[in-house]
């Protein structure tokens, strides 16, 4: 297995940082290794914000779901995927152009978490830990306001980074589902019932594995708790300019 291989086999989510800061030369690396991304057309759809006023990042702890270690963490970045800054260009250039739309929304999502994902890797090859935050997605008030976000700018991502500690370093890596279930030939279908509580099965890997109960636990926690119910409240009114021409 080469190095690059293995980084991303051990690369997990870190949420304990000690206190030893990342150094200027690391940041500028992890940044620039961010921008070697794959990018559609070479417009780079997205732009990153480095937050390091520690008030904000306190404010960022608190409106992505309360979680502190936000604002311990030594590096904060939030990934925004940007169809402004094109949309600016044409028009300074007076093309003749339109409004982004929902494809230039997706796009520029894939442009900004394909970067995020690169400085995610390059810090992980740097012995630096880092965590994926969706909850930037929520609280879509109070989180253009704090960044001074703009029509057609949402907030995809934040990336908290830190050197990790002993515990989160020895904390194994929680299993993936296995390739079966996830990779299908040429066309997609649907996973049978069996197949998927199969899948389930496997992932938990445990002769006391309860499906029903798990799955009910998961429901509950994730998919209609009142995070999920904010986050998508918050992105349908991110989402409102694109659709405005329609």
């Amino acid at each position: 297995m080469n190095k690059v291989i293995e980084t991303l086999f051990e690369r997990k989510s870190v949420r304990q940082f000690t206190p030893q800061e990342i150094s200027q030369e690391e940041k500028q690396l992890i940044l620039e290794s961010a921008l070697q991304a794959p990018t559609a057309g070479n417009q780079v759809l997205y732009t990153i914000l480095d937050i390091d006023d520690q008030s904000i990042k306190d404010k960022l702890a608190v409106l992505c779901d309360n979680q502190p270690f936000i604002a311990e963490s030594k590096m904060v970045l939030v990934f925004l995927a940007d169809c402004r800054k094109w949309w600016n260009a044409y028009r300074y250039a007076k093309a003749e152009m339109r409004n982004p739309g929902p494809g230039d929304f997706l796009l520029a999502c894939c442009d900004a978490l394909i970067a995020a994902e690169n400085a995610v890797i390059a810090a992980q090859s740097l012995g630096i830990g880092s965590c994926y935050i969706g909850d930037i997605l929520e609280n879509c008030e109070e989180v253009t306001s704090l960044l001074t976000l703009k029509d057609y700018v949402v907030p995809v991502t934040l990336v908290v980074f830190g050197y990790p500690t002993r515990e989160q370093m020895e904390r194994k890596k929680p299993k993936r589902f296995d390739l079966d279930f996830v990779v299908q030939k040429n066309n997609f279908h649907e996973l049978t019932e069996q197949q998927t509580r199969e899948m389930f099965t496997k992932l938990a890997n445990k002769d006391d594995f309860d499906y029903d109960t798990y799955l009910k636990s998961i429901c509950k926690r994730k998919y209609v708790s009142d995070f999920s119910v904010e986050m998508n409240r918050s992105v349908e009114k991110y989402l409102r300019a694109f659709f405005s021409d329609r």
